[in-house]
């Protein structure tokens, strides 16, 4: 049996899937907390063949959680992860876990992502503030002060080692494992003030756009080769009966 085309096919397959995450990452270059998609591929050797076929995996997504870079901001109500450690806040079914640190208070104090889901504390409850509590600092335990009195505390939450992450929205995940929170902060800690951008890095992403491409390119003309190899096989067959 002629093995060339799968194999050709499990390539393009693969390159496909690959092309899909670099253009959703290049998509979302400036986009605050973004964690880059990435896929990691394997061989698959056939069971079915006498001789040893390696295929292209389908690809296994996961996202990147190497830090992004941090830009100053002003905004007391901004505030960046440094090292490793997540922010949460509210969604549907329970906590998300996000490094987009941009929040906004309500007219009620209440403490809000952009999209007005609400900041969790370390215990998982919203966050409340004082509307009319004066100016707003946030030390690096995430402390929330406001003319010099303690009216809360950003959660701030570490990944266990093997989370599995899954995206939520753009810049949240959900893990499948429950996050432990930070009380150590030598290494982790909240920035005020800050904000942190996409983790993706463009000229590495171009650099492997163009090698996928390549790659699909090169796929798709050994198919075509195969294909015209069986076609002469055929006809020289056929034509000597």
């Amino acid at each position: 049996m002629q093995t060339s085309i799968p194999v050709a096919l499990s390539a393009q397959i693969a390159t496909e899937k690959r092309l899909d995450t670099i253009a959703h990452n290049l998509a979302n270059l400036r986009t605050a907390g973004f964690r880059a998609e990435e896929v990691k591929f394997e061989t698959v050797l056939s069971t079915t063949e006498r001789s040893r076929v390696a295929f292209v995996s389908s690809g296994d997504r996961y996202l990147s959680t190497r830090a992004g870079e941090l830009t100053a901001t002003g905004n007391d109500l901004d505030i960046a992860v440094s090292g490793d450690g997540w922010l949460a806040f509210q969604g549907p079914n329970g906590p998300v876990y996000t490094r987009d640190g941009r929040m906004m208070m309500g007219i009620e104090g209440d403490l809000t992502t952009l999209t007005g889901r609400p900041i969790l504390d370390v215990g998982g409850a919203p966050l409340q503030l004082d509307p009319a509590g004066g100016p707003i600092e946030i030390a690096r335990d995430g402390m929330i002060m406001q003319n010099g009195a303690q009216v809360g505390a950003v959660g701030l939450f570490q990944m266990q080692p093997e989370t599995q992450l899954t995206r939520f929205d753009t810049s949240g995940v959900l893990p499948d494992k429950q996050p432990v929170p930070v009380v150590e902060f030598g290494e982790t800690g909240v920035v005020q003030r800050f904000v942190e951008g996409s983790n993706v890095n463009p000229i590495l992403e171009i650099t492997r756009l163009i090698e996928v491409q390549r790659a699909f390119e090169q796929a798709a003309s050994l198919t075509q080769a195969s294909e015209r190899a069986l076609d002469s096989a055929i006809a020289a067959l056929g034509g000597g009966r």
